[in-house]
């Protein structure tokens, strides 16, 4: 037997999602700030504002909060704080999405572009942003060429030991 925890509808998942979120920033401003942050930079396609907005999310979360336990340590971690950003701004999302050659972390869709987004954790930087490589190497991208829309590619690395953003990388999909 196997059962699928879900939403009943868009009202309860985006109330949900604003509940996590102001419990990450504690203060109804900051969680209106960082929401209202990030729909400028969803909207504007201002990547280097959506950077600056998680990386802050990030450093404002306690450090009691990662005491006895290892949750930092996993990319499950810092995804799911942007779906419940995103989701509480009630954007359509996919999540663990397959493709032919593998799964797709998560994809943002609005009526103008999809947003393809890949997750890591890593021990130290490397010369290459390998979440934004593993996008262009198992081509996400494709299944999302014919829907007319702008795609766009973004590589997310966290570091371990800084418990935040240290890669954020970009680009738009060529056919």
């Amino acid at each position: 037997i196997e059962y699928k925890l879900t939403y009943p509808n868009l009202e309860v998942k985006s109330s949900l999602n604003n509940y996590i979120l102001f419990y990450l920033n504690k203060d109804a401003q900051t969680k209106e700030n960082t929401q209202s942050r990030v729909y400028e930079a969803i909207e504007d396609l201002d990547f280097e504002l959506l950077k600056d907005t998680f990386s802050r999310l990030f450093a404002a979360i306690p450090y009691e909060w990662y005491i006895n336990n290892q949750l930092d340590k996993y990319e499950g971690y810092y995804a799911s704080i942007f779906y419940a950003v995103f989701a509480s701004l009630g954007y359509d999302l996919e999540v663990e999405e397959s493709t032919n050659r593998g799964r797709i972390d998560m994809a943002i869709k609005t009526d103008k572009v999809v947003i393809i987004f890949e997750f890591k954790v890593v021990e130290r930087e490397s010369g290459q942003n390998t979440a934004l490589e593993q996008i262009k190497d198992r081509k996400y991208y494709e299944k999302y060429l014919t829907s007319g829309k702008g795609v766009y590619l973004v590589g997310t690395e966290f570091s371990k030991a800084e418990r935040n953003i240290t890669r954020f990388d970009w680009k738009l999909a060529s056919c």
